[in-house]
């Protein structure tokens, strides 16, 4: 699968620009703006916010005891994470979006992977929840102590008559990479698969063959070594 799918690849810049920050959020209360904002303004100046997991994740229960739990996003914060309309924070367990804020080009245009992913992220969402007035399922894996609270999910929506992982989609477009542990494995390793096509396809921000992916950031390489 590659970004022609929907068209991201068309939209000018700017557009995406304006598409991450002019976020729907239901209630536009200051607080909860302030709260995007926060978030976002780290996100595109290459921090992460969102903790890893602080506990291993039980990803065995999605093939022995998955719940699916129904989840309305507010508004993209990460190229993985999202806050939910009950004011928690829903981090995907299986992608992790871009942190690198060097200088690359993207549809003939010069951006940043951290921006591309986050509104990658933002556009995501929206094709998620159309399917399913505005909401979809997750399946929870665990969550992080402190406030505020951070949830570790997988989710799903369905598109043409398939269900759809979330995090596959953003992997499979070249908008996020397969999530690794702390000892760099793959938190699910088919989704390394994934990440792997996508490389080979030249998705997203694969496209640009001067940046190099070590477990969930992009760094420049040296252009001669690729």
């Amino acid at each position: 699968m590659n970004l022609g799918a929907w068209r991201l690849d068309s939209l000018p810049f700017s557009t995406l620009a304006i598409t991450m920050i002019a976020l729907p959020l239901s209630a536009r209360d200051d607080t909860a703006t302030t709260f995007v904002g926060y978030y976002q303004a780290a996100y595109a100046q290459g921090r992460d916010l969102i903790l890893p997991p602080q506990t291993a994740l039980d990803t065995s229960s999605l093939a022995t005891r998955l719940d699916l739990q129904t989840i309305r996003p507010e508004a993209a914060l990460t190229g993985s994470a999202f806050l939910s309309s009950d004011g928690t924070i829903v981090k995907l367990a299986g992608a992790q979006g871009c942190l690198s804020t060097e200088p690359m080009e993207f549809a003939g245009l010069q951006a940043t992977c951290a921006m591309v992913s986050l509104a990658g992220m933002t556009k995501t969402l929206d094709e998620a929840m159309a399917a399913a007035g505005n909401a979809f399922p997750c399946h929870f894996l665990g969550q992080n102590p402190g406030t505020p609270t951070v949830r570790f999910a997988e989710c799903f929506f369905v598109k043409d008559g398939t269900v759809q992982s979330l995090s596959e989609t953003l992997i499979s477009k070249g908008l996020a990479f397969a999530a690794r542990d702390r000892a760099g494995r793959a938190v699910f390793p088919e989704y390394l698969q994934v990440e792997e096509d996508a490389h080979r396809g030249r998705a997203g921000i694969w496209a640009n063959a001067h940046f190099m992916h070590p477990y969930g950031e992009r760094y420049r390489a040296n252009p001669s070594t690729n």
